[in-house]
């Protein structure tokens, strides 16, 4: 027993040197760097109409706008504030399948990523909803690592000017009720963003459900609103010096083929008094709207579509009134394709958005040569 008392010590500041060791050790391995910087910072990539004038934040408004991060590290934060609380995120790492975050009012951070493994990772967040859904600031973002160069842009830029077809305005409500709910419109899966990501595009979603070109089932018209940056402000005008795309998509007229056929609805009454557009009427004013485009974009190619809902139908005359505006253009750089209409009630669902994507990709392809 005495014998053992004598080598005591010794074992003693063996426990303590191995504890202190074992324990600094693992101090060592939990903390990690944290970095943090503003969104206006040149490490991070926006994609779309963004209001970046701002001190502190950036503002985003449009289906489908796009922020890249490129990091080192396990996690990633953004920190946000919504407009109304009713917006929805995708977000995507590494190339993967996205995931939802939903919005509220109040300013904080949300979970970007959790424990990845070690190295190099980047990050997507698009835009699912609706402008009319409320604008969100976007301030800044926060990782256990270092910020990389954000993910370099091919250099291609669709810019699609539509209606909720292209918005892919609840397009994941298989329902039947075409919900407004934010949850079931996903933009990321219309056939906008699908022909974007198939050709390594850029996309510019100048879209809003309800629009049309002479009328919509509310007081705004694409003519007055094409050049916004706000789109909820006539004041707040759009830049089209920064951002010239190598191909425009119109898909409209949809929702101007229900409305011109409502005499008693408010905004027929406040468009057209009684009296329903003529047919000239009508081809002038699609006219009308492709030379404010060419006078903002005098050498982008324009790509008029239609459908894949019902004035897309067999017999709808509104195909032809489109021809006959783009004849009447007689600009070679103004192309046609109409997606057929897709047989059932309702707004496009994704395999629906699907076909016209494989459609559209393989028209632009044919234009542009990628």
């Amino acid at each position: 027993m005495n014998q053992n008392l004598r080598y005591s010590p010794l074992i003693f500041l063996s426990l303590f040197f191995i504890t202190f060791v074992g324990c600094k050790t693992t101090r060592v391995a939990t903390s990690a760097k944290l970095s943090g910087l503003s969104a206006k910072s040149a490490k991070f990539r926006f994609v779309g109409r963004v209001d970046s004038s701002a001190t502190d934040y950036v503002r985003i408004f449009w289906p489908g706008t796009a922020i890249h991060l490129h990091y080192t590290g396990r996690d990633a934060k953004v920190e946000l504030k919504d407009q109304k609380g009713e917006n929805y995120l995708n977000v995507v790492v590494d190339h993967g399948e996205p995931s939802v975050i939903k919005l509220d009012s109040l300013k904080h951070w949300y979970e970007l990523t959790t424990d990845l493994p070690k190295g190099e990772h980047t990050i997507s967040i698009y835009k699912r909803t609706e402008w009319d859904h409320g604008s969100t600031d976007v301030y800044g973002f926060q990782v256990n690592g270092d910020f990389l160069e954000a993910p370099k842009s091919s250099g291609r830029v669709i810019e699609f000017f539509g209606n909720s077809i292209t918005t892919g305005y609840a397009n994941q409500d298989y329902s039947g009720k075409d919900q407004p709910d934010g949850m079931k419109t996903n933009n990321y899966t219309a056939y906008s963003a699908m022909t974007a990501r198939a050709l390594d595009a850029d996309m510019i979603c100048t879209a809003k459900g309800g629009i049309g070109i002479l009328v919509s089932w509310f007081p705004l018209i694409m003519p007055e609103m094409y050049n916004r940056l706000d789109p909820e402000d006539p004041k707040s005008v759009w830049d089209f010096t920064k951002v010239t795309p190598d191909i425009v998509v119109v898909n409209l007229f949809q929702n101007d083929s229900w409305l011109t056929q409502k005499p008693d609805y408010v905004e027929f009454k406040s468009r057209f008094g009684d009296t329903a557009p003529t047919e000239k009427e009508i081809i002038q004013a699609y006219q009308s709207f492709l030379k404010q485009l060419r006078s903002v974009y005098p050498n982008t190619p324009i790509l008029c579509t239609l459908g894949s809902m019902d004035a897309t139908k067999e017999g709808s005359p509104w195909p032809g009134y489109i021809e006959s505006a783009v004849r009447a253009m007689d600009d070679e750089r103004i192309d046609t394709l109409f997606f057929p209409y897709k047989g059932t009630a309702g707004h496009p669902h994704p395999e629906d958005h699907r076909k016209m994507a494989d459609l559209l990709v393989g028209k632009i392809r044919l234009i542009l040569g990628w």
